[in-house]
């Protein structure tokens, strides 16, 4: 209501009017969803990928990494400024099939290229707006090749591109009945919806199948947060782990020596310790761990090495998230379920705001006492 009053009625994209010329043309658009998936999928890993290397760059060169994003960017649109800002005018002349196709298939690969480096960068930039810009790219691609093939029975590019704009943002986002109603409200045109809805459940189907994490939720975790999801519903039925967890002993330094670290503990109940360095929490290092490594003459090396085959190479808040870890809000089934999985009995409990916040650890022994069984080998629960 807000937005019509103070902008009217008026749709984002003035667009003509489409309609399917052929029955056949929704095999060409469900090849548009295949396009879109894999593009979709290409896009988000590529983003990913280059957000963790720069996350794994050494602290003191944070603040040259913007620098680093704006010039890659600022030399792709030296040459094609038309990868530069968000790009919309550009989207609706694709959208009446005013670019040829080279130009095209050039700005979706460049603006895909110039996104994921922006964005990995911590440069100021968002997906919601490349997400459209590609997605129409790719579908004026697509539709460029259909109708140069078949000129008699496709429509032209504009109206493929309207429908990859829904495409890569089902794709990239991962919200296909969400991509359905924006097309609707950029373009208020309802013509193009039953290709829309096909070319958008083969690119979702696509996207899931070759990225598992939706894009928001795998930012999320590389900055060491976890949300609870439809999945954790099953994780945190039961008694939460937060009734069994103990205060988590001082942690280790990764540049604490193995040998010194193995005396530190060895005298522990805990069969595991965590390690911490000074942005936090970096891992467990097992009991066992340690003597190996001195048994093979490592005592003189750093904990953090045995973190390293442990935890992907590093102590980074991007390494993290992969290591075995609870929440408070886990239950037992959960925190049994992961000893299990990881054989181990010790199991550290993280904030799911914070990664690199160590709340606690739980061991198996709590969980035991919690449910009133007895330790074996313990005389006063036997009693």
């Amino acid at each position: 209501m807000v937005l019509h009053l103070v902008l009217g009625d008026e749709p984002l994209f003035h667009v003509g009017g489409y309609h399917l010329v052929h029955p056949a043309e929704l095999g060409i658009y469900a090849v548009l969803g295949v396009v879109g998936g894999l593009g979709s999928v290409g896009f988000v890993k590529l983003l990913l990928h280059l957000r963790r290397r720069f996350a794994r760059l050494p602290h003191p060169t944070r603040w040259f990494q913007p620098v680093a994003g704006g010039l890659t960017v600022g030399l792709l649109g030296f040459f094609v400024p038309q990868v530069m800002g968000v790009g919309y005018d550009h989207v609706e002349k694709a959208l009446n099939g005013d670019l040829v196709l080279r130009t095209v298939l050039l700005l979706a690969t460049l603006k895909i290229i110039a996104t994921a480096v922006c964005y990995a960068s911590g440069n100021a930039g968002g997906i919601f707006g490349p997400s459209l810009f590609i997605g129409a790219m790719m579908g004026a691609s697509v539709g460029s090749v259909a109708h140069l093939l078949w000129p008699d029975s496709t429509a032209g590019p504009g109206a493929y591109a309207l429908v990859g704009m829904g495409t890569a943002f089902a794709g990239i986002i991962r919200t296909p009945l969400t991509s359905v109603i924006m097309i609707f409200e950029v373009t208020r045109d309802y013509t193009i919806i039953v290709p829309l809805m096909i070319s958008n459940l083969i690119a979702f189907f696509i996207s899931q199948r070759l990225q598992r994490a939706p894009i928001y939720e795998a930012l999320a975790h590389q900055d060491g947060i976890h949300l609870p999801t439809a999945g954790d519903r099953a994780q945190q039925s039961g008694v939460p782990v937060s009734t069994a967890m103990r205060r988590p002993p001082d942690p280790l330094s990764p540049n604490t020596s193995i040998g010194a670290a193995r005396e530190r503990i060895q005298l522990s109940e805990l069969e595991a310790w965590p390690v911490a360095n000074a942005d936090g929490f970096c891992g467990m290092v097992r009991r066992e761990q340690l003597a190996e490594a001195v048994a093979r003459g490592w005592a003189d090396r750093e904990v953090s090495q045995l973190l390293g085959a442990e935890a992907g190479g590093g102590a980074r808040a991007a390494d993290v998230s992969d290591l075995p870890h609870l929440h408070p809000d886990h239950g037992f089934n959960a925190a049994l379920a992961l000893m299990g999985t990881t054989n181990s009995n010790v199991l550290p409990v993280v904030s799911r705001a914070d990664m690199r916040r160590l709340l606690g650890v739980v061991t198996l022994d709590d969980i035991l006492e919690a449910y009133g069984v007895s330790k074996p080998g313990d005389p006063e629960r036997e009693k």
